[in-house]
């Protein structure tokens, strides 16, 4: 209040108030002046809009990754799986994912750095050769796996699908020394319900651990909380749950413990969220839709005879008996005490006097039902990166619109697949190499010397099979030119194209060769001397035999 005001106010209290009522909604004013003014422009016109109608009511409000995902995780985890089980359209998206990405397996192709590990030829086959020979020992086989029930690739697929339901999976890498197993080595598979924050460490700790992850001051992940039992069992209700904290690195020798296999979105984000989770919605409806349309379809197929008897009460004094209102070959509905009427087909339903049955005419199958869901398709398709021929299996176009959808689909495949191998194929990798060293399997000198060398040995490459050819001649002929023009190598075309190992196959076409050699034929399998050359000097030829008498007849006539 200044000078003015206050000797105003002491001679004229009244004016004064209506004063600084003025001046304050003059203030209101400017101040709402200001703000829309600041709405207006930028982003402020047009996304960012608080005065547009269609924008006004959207109000969204901002929150961290353990705002937005972690805390709605649960319900996200239960309604992907729920739509797995039950919508034929997911379950041919997650299977299909995983069917080209995983396959049969991501396999191993050691590639290690010979030239900086000063290894010769000799040495370089036989570590390849070495490394070859263990792994599958220990790969190909249940032997990997701490249930003993699927191998190293199995588990793949596993950890996959299981990642592309839930939103992320954990691999735990225990030792378990078992009769008849070289390698103690174990995959120990947890679906990711069992990865939660346990009571005691929300009220203690709430900042360090989120959703059963706990990180240090500098927000690196330090280790997991796991419960014995999966929340969702039967058990949990007769024996509460025990719950383990599990380092992610050993702290003697810094191996890792916990794999954490997941794709994140967003900085700070500890836990991920199934892959259908933007498209949650859309899938229920469309599958709710499907099924109505289903048993609409059903109805109208269906061909039930309603009979409507005239007879009053009393007719039965008159001889008529009453008619048999309950159909013998009709099955009551369950849980209506059998009173209810169901349509069947070809059935026949008796009814009281004075009953009536009426039905909506259910005009199916719908003439726009294809066109409709196809459209919802393609918008859920693309949020999947997949192309809509991929996802339904509709190859219906031509070959460069076929081969397009194939070329862009394993974009994503290529991109989740590196991801695969480098967050879950890999560091397994390395922790069951650093035990063949040790068990003196594998013979790599000064591996624990320096962790330049230790990388140099444990280089590797993982591929998957191939995507097929469309029209293998062109495709063939294409991988060709790029090796003799020195784009692409023949190793990397061979898993392209086959998935199979170049190294290999021209040591086994190597030994084919020799092996036709040596039964004289050429490499097309045909003999490389004559028949008559390989007979034996006393033996006829039937021919030769048959042509000689057809000559002596020849020679009397």
């Amino acid at each position: 209040m200044n000078m003015l005001d206050k000797m105003i106010g002491a001679v004229a209290p009244g004016w004064a108030e209506r004063r600084a009522a003025a001046r304050a909604e003059a203030a209101r004013h400017e101040a709402v002046k200001n703000v829309l003014s600041g709405y207006g422009k930028g982003y402020g016109r047009h996304g960012a809009s608080q005065t547009k109608k269609s924008m006004v009511m959207w109000q969204t409000p901002v929150g961290d990754a353990d705002a937005d995902i972690h805390q709605n995780l649960t319900e996200l985890r239960a309604r992907a799986r729920d739509l797995h089980m039950g919508s034929d359209i997911v379950a041919a998206a997650h299977k299909g994912l995983r069917t080209n990405i995983v396959g049969t397996g991501l396999r191993l192709k050691p590639a290690f750095d010979s030239e900086f590990l000063k290894l010769s030829k000799s040495q370089e086959k036989k570590l390849r050769d070495s490394i070859y020979r263990e792994w599958s020992m220990w790969a190909e086989t249940t032997k990997c796996d701490a249930a003993g029930l699927n191998d190293f690739y199995e588990l793949q697929s596993l950890a996959f699908l299981s990642t592309l339901m839930s939103g992320d999976v954990f691999g735990l890498l225990p030792m378990l020394p078992r009769k008849h197993s070289v390698y103690d080595l174990r995959i120990n598979l947890i679906e990711a319900d069992r990865c939660d924050t346990p009571p005691n460490v929300a009220l203690e700790n709430p900042d360090r651990v989120q959703s059963g992850v706990e990180v240090d001051g500098d927000g690196m992940v330090i280790a997991y909380h796991f419960s014995n039992q999966h929340p969702g069992s039967d058990k949990v209700s007769v024996s509460p749950n025990d719950w383990v904290r599990v380092e992610k690195y050993g702290a003697l020798t810094g191996r890792l413990n916990v794999i954490h296999l997941f794709e994140a979105e967003r900085p700070g984000q500890r836990r991920g969220i199934p892959v259908i989770a933007p498209i949650i919605e859309s899938l229920k409806q469309l599958n709710q839709y499907t099924e109505a349309e289903l048993m609409a379809a059903v109805i109208s197929a269906m061909y039930t005879v309603f009979v409507k008897s005239p007879a009053e009460e009393d007719d039965g004094m008159y001889g008529m008996e009453e008619p048999e209102t309950e159909n013998q070959y009709q099955e009551p509905i369950p849980g209506t005490g059998g009173d209810n009427i169901k349509m069947g087909r070809g059935a026949i339903v008796y009814l009281d006097p004075g009953e009536d049955v009426e039905f909506a005419n259910p005009t199916r199958p719908n003439p726009d039902y294809v066109a409709f869901v196809n459209a919802l398709l393609r918008q859920i398709a693309a949020a999947l990166e997949l192309p809509f021929e991929i996802l339904t299996k509709q190859f219906t176009s031509s070959y460069s619109a076929s081969r397009g959808a194939l070329l862009e689909a394993w974009k994503m495949y290529r991109m989740r697949r590196s991801w695969l191998a480098k967050s879950f194929c890999q560091p397994i990798y390395e922790e069951w190499f650093v035990e063949a060293v040790t068990k003196g399997r594998i013979d790599a000198p000064g591996i624990f010397d320096d962790p330049a060398i230790f990388h140099a040995y444990t280089r590797a490459e993982w591929h998957g099979p191939s995507q097929g050819l469309l029209d293998p001649t062109k495709e063939v002929d294409a991988a060709v030119t790029r090796i003799a023009y020195n784009f692409s190598t023949a190793e990397r075309e061979t898993a392209e194209l086959t998935g199979g190992s170049w190294e290999q196959n021209i040591e086994q076409r190597a030994y084919e060769k020799a092996r036709l050699a040596d039964l004289g034929l050429d490499s097309a399998g045909a003999q490389n001397v004559s028949p008559k050359d390989e007979m034996d000097p006393d033996e006829v030829n039937p021919a030769e035999e048959g042509g000689e008498e057809q000559n002596a007849k020849e020679n009397q006539n």
